[in-house]
C-alpha cells in the first residue's frame, strides 16, 4: 500500500507542477505571483519531478514553439511526424538539450517572461541529482516495496516529467473529438482528464491558448482549474481577469 501511495502522490505532484507551473504560468503567463511564490513553486517543482525535472525556461520556449508550429515538421513533439511515442519524446530531449545548454539561439518571440532560477536549474539538470533522486526512489522500493510487481513502476519515477509529456503530446495530437478547427491535429482525449490534470484538452487548449480553464464544454472537466482559482482567491497568484 505504501508503495502505491507512493506512486500516486509522485505522479500527481509532478503533474501538477508541469501543468500548473510549467505550463500555464511559464509557457503561457496565464495568472501572475510574486517573487516569493515564484521560487516557491520553481523550487516545489523540482522537488516534485525530483529525477525528471525539467527547467522552466526550456520547457517554456519549446511549448511555445509547439503552439507557434502545431503538427508541423517545426514542431518539437508531434506525433505526426515520429514513428512512435519514443522517437517523438527523444527528439523533443535533443531539441530541450539544444535549448537548455544554449547551443541553439530560439526566436525571439519565444523567449523571454519566464520563471529563471539559475541555481536550482543547474542541479535539477545535473546528472548526480538525477542520480540522487532516482537512488532515492530505489532505496523506497527496496525498504516498502512488498511485491516484485512493484519494481515495474520505478522506471516511471525516473522519468515521471517526460511521460507526461509523452501522453499528452501523443494522444493529444491523435485520438479523440475535437471542438474547434484549429488547422491542426489536436484533439481532446478525455471528457473527464484525472489522469493528465486537464492537460488532455489539448484541441480547446490549442484553440483559445490563454484560457485557464482547459474544459469548454460542461462536462469537461479540467481538475487543476479549482486549484488555481482556489489560490487566486486566497491570494497567492493573480490570475489574468481578462484571460480566465
Amino acid at each position: 500500500m505504501i508503495i502505491i501511495l507512493f506512486f500516486v502522490a509522485h505522479w500527481y505532484l509532478s503533474l501538477f507542477v508541469q501543468t500548473f507551473y510549467l505550463h500555464r504560468y511559464a509557457a503561457h503567463k496565464m495568472f501572475t505571483m510574486n517573487a516569493f511564490w515564484e521560487k516557491f513553486f520553481f523550487l516545489f517543482t523540482y522537488v516534485s519531478q525530483g529525477s525528471s525535472f525539467l527547467s522552466p525556461r526550456a520547457y517554456a520556449i519549446l511549448h511555445r514553439m509547439h503552439h507557434a508550429f502545431s503538427d508541423t515538421p517545426r514542431d518539437p513533439h508531434s506525433p505526426h511526424f515520429s514513428s512512435n511515442a519514443f522517437t517523438m519524446m527523444w527528439k523533443t530531449k535533443n531539441i530541450y538539450n539544444d535549448v537548455l545548454k544554449n547551443r541553439v539561439e530560439p526566436e525571439m518571440r519565444f523567449e523571454g517572461n519566464y520563471p529563471v532560477w539559475r541555481l536550482v536549474e543547474s542541479i535539477g539538470d545535473h546528472w548526480v541529482s538525477r542520480l540522487v533522486w532516482g537512488t532515492f526512489y530505489v532505496v523506497f522500493y527496496i525498504n516498502f516495496a512488498t511485491h516484485w510487481w512493484m519494481y515495474l513502476l520505478l522506471p516511471l519515477h525516473f522519468l515521471m516529467g517526460p511521460l507526461h509529456g509523452a501522453i499528452v503530446n501523443w494522444s493529444g495530437h491523435k485520438y479523440g473529438y475535437q471542438n474547434f478547427d484549429n488547422h491542426d491535429k489536436s484533439r481532446n482525449s478525455l471528457f473527464f482528464d484525472f489522469l493528465t490534470g486537464g492537460e488532455l484538452f489539448q484541441n480547446n487548449h490549442h484553440k483559445l491558448p490563454n484560457r485557464v480553464n482547459f474544459g469548454v464544454k460542461w462536462w469537461e472537466v479540467d481538475p487543476t482549474y479549482p486549484v488555481i482559482w482556489t489560490l487566486d482567491k486566497i491570494g497567492i497568484i493573480k490570475l489574468k481577469k481578462a484571460r480566465a
